[in-house]
């Protein structure tokens, strides 16, 4: 069997369209934390994977390289500690919650930045140094891998927008989309070519594969990611299931399908999410132990040729485990390089060699299987009657596009989640500016 692990990198846009400052960290924090993490640990263990770069996460990571990027995390951060500011301290406590003194928690937050593979002193001049230049080699530093073999890179959408919705809106279905019109392929068709001329901008190549934002695809989406260059895509098992005009059957899953001419992927959602959201429970070894305990299950069912597909996630999990999940990404990738009958590779190299030999008509879908976290609900159908009618009255704008990415819907009305909701209508407000129109 042939094992394909798809890393996903993605933040949306965090740059209050008002003054161009940041509103959040958290492209500087992963950055320097788990984008450069995975970086190391895949070069130093010499494993074959593939990460995926969502482009509008490319620009932001640029901002801060090019000192163009300012967020108040890293001011404070940045900040002398004798005179912060009572909401600087605040926003260090989101960072570093317990802890009272306020020269150790300056501090504290500032290593918070940094993954457990680097040895760091604790000096704030010296974390700073340290900061730009991880921020400065981190992009060249994946071209190298890709370059040398060991990775592949894939890309998405510029603006990470869910894509059967912005296609069109009434593939949510009637009950959840009744009443509301985006139909904006259009749209669609140019966050795909716009992320995937960034990206060669960013890489220097293009990227044979493309991760759809939620792993949204359709019948439509599929032709239009082919029509743009693309060779194949990744998505979930819950399309497959849709899709297929047959009984549920696992070993399904552990093979590519042509549609039309794309080479679509499906994800193993179980060992996907074990990943994701399970294995931080558990002692390291017995999470491996049993993660290869479940490989070896669905191999028995598998001709030599087949393969699964993981792909999630590649930032936040680790916050979960322990050191940040350095032990047991050691213990998983080196336990995995071992098992004998398990040929890790990434989707060109597997493509190169095996080509789909069924063909799939889509049904439209995300990981979730259908879109109820982003359409449906009285807060979220608000959020797009609101870009809907901006779409309508002020075109085709940059502004317009940011508005279309899946994060906004995903949190939109959920408390907590107020900046993003700011952010959201402060794209929307701006594309009326700009177009002369009153918001």
């Amino acid at each position: 069997m042939h094992l394909a692990i798809l890393w996903h990198f993605h933040q949306p846009i965090y740059r209050n369209p008002e003054n161009g400052k940041y509103l959040l960290p958290w492209v500087n924090y992963h950055s320097v934390k788990n984008y450069f993490q995975m970086a190391c640990l895949i070069e130093e263990l010499r494993f074959p994977c593939t990460f995926n770069f969502v482009p509008c996460l490319l620009e932001q990571i640029e901002d801060y390289v090019r000192g163009r990027a300012s967020d108040p995390y890293q001011e404070a951060l940045e900040a002398n500690g004798e005179k912060l500011k009572p909401s600087q301290i605040e926003l260090l406590h989101e960072l570093i919650p317990d802890e009272t003194n306020i020269q150790k928690l300056q501090l504290q937050a500032f290593l918070s930045f940094f993954s457990p593979t680097l040895k760091v002193k604790e000096d704030k001049n010296y974390l700073l140094g340290l900061q730009k230049e991880i921020l400065k080699d981190l992009i060249p530093h994946y071209k190298r891998l890709w370059k040398n073999g060991l990775v592949e890179l894939t890309t998405s959408p510029y603006y990470h927008p869910l894509l059967p919705l912005i296609f069109d809106l009434q593939s949510a279905g009637e009950a959840r989309s009744a009443f509301l019109l985006f139909r904006h392929p259009e749209d669609g068709e140019l966050q795909i070519e716009k992320g995937r001329e960034y990206f060669k901008e960013i890489f220097g190549d293009y990227p044979c594969g493309l991760w759809p934002p939620e792993g949204g695809i359709s019948q439509e989406v599929a032709h239009s990611i082919s029509k743009k260059g693309f060779s194949f895509a990744v998505t979930d098992e819950n399309i497959l299931w849709k899709s297929l005009k047959e009984p549920r059957n696992l070993k399904n899953i552990f093979e590519p399908y042509f549609c039309g001419d794309l080479a679509v992927f499906f994800r193993d959602r179980e060992l996907s999410d074990l990943l994701s959201f399970e294995y931080q429970k558990w002692e390291e070894k017995e999470a491996v132990a049993d993660f290869l305990m479940r490989l070896e299950e669905r191999k028995k069912i598998c001709e030599d040729n087949s393969i699964c597909v993981i792909a999630l996630d590649g930032e936040n999990p680790w916050a979960h485990y322990r050191q940040n999940g350095v032990p047991f990404l050691k213990e998983f990738i080196t336990s995995l390089q071992k098992k004998e009958g398990i040929q890790p590779l990434t989707f060109k190299d597997y493509l190169h060699r095996f080509k789909p030999k069924k063909e799939i008509t889509l049904v439209a879908g995300t990981w979730l299987g259908d879109f109820s976290k982003w359409v449906g609900i009285p807060a979220k159908n608000e959020a797009w009657e609101a870009l809907s009618k901006a779409r309508q009255e002020c075109g085709q704008r940059e502004e317009i596009l940011i508005a279309e990415g899946s994060d906004w819907f995903w949190w939109y009305g959920e408390e907590g989640k107020e900046k993003f909701n700011f952010l959201f209508k402060g794209y929307i407000k701006k594309a009326y500016q700009l177009s002369g129109r009153k918001f």
